[in-house]
């Protein structure tokens, strides 16, 4: 025998031996793997459920932060949309310009203007703005009694220092404002 003769025997001895030994460990995982008990799987599906809470309230935090870092409340500006209970108005649409810049437009499904009809409230913009006077001027499109309609509003707000909630509201006589 020549020596790559001995070597290709070696190799394929050694290659086999690996090849047994992974087997062997394989079916030592699969024999531990049964030992698991279902307390264990418990205990692992609790702690996950924990992870997972923790991971929503870190979230929560972050959110939270970064709408103070983002919107201090100085500079805060917020805009609602609702709808009066009796009005038989129903948005399609709305537009919102905050001092002749569009900030926020929507256009609305069924499921929206259904929980604006029982009195739900959408939030529609979040912004900064500096203290002082500013204009607010809405488009809303929809249906009234079947009719196309077209509702244009505008109102002047007054920015002081803290935070600023506007909401647009829909009634039947109308576009209404309302500063909080």
């Amino acid at each position: 025998m020549n020596i790559i003769t001995i070597k290709n025997i070696f190799s394929r001895l050694f290659a086999t031996h690996i090849l047994i030994s992974l087997c062997m460990l394989l079916m030592l995982g699969l024999a531990n793997a049964e030992l698991v008990t279902k307390e264990q799987i418990k205990g692992l599906d609790e702690q996950v459920q924990d992870i997972k809470k923790d991971v929503l309230g870190i979230s929560t935090e972050l959110n939270l932060l970064e709408e103070k870092l983002l919107f201090p409340s100085s500079t805060q500006i917020s805009i609602f949309f609702s709808l009066e209970g009796n009005t038989s108005f129903q948005p399609d649409a709305i537009k919102v310009d905050l001092d002749s810049k569009n900030v926020a437009h929507h256009i609305y499904t069924f499921k929206e203007v259904s929980a604006l009809q029982k009195h739900g409230v959408q939030h529609i913009y979040t912004g900064n703005i500096r203290t002082g006077e500013h204009s607010l001027q809405v488009s809303v499109i929809g249906k009234d009694g079947g009719s196309k309609k077209t509702d244009i509003a505008s109102h002047s707000i007054t920015k002081g220092v803290g935070p600023q909630f506007v909401e647009i509201r829909l009634t039947g006589a109308g576009v209404k404002f309302r500063n909080w």
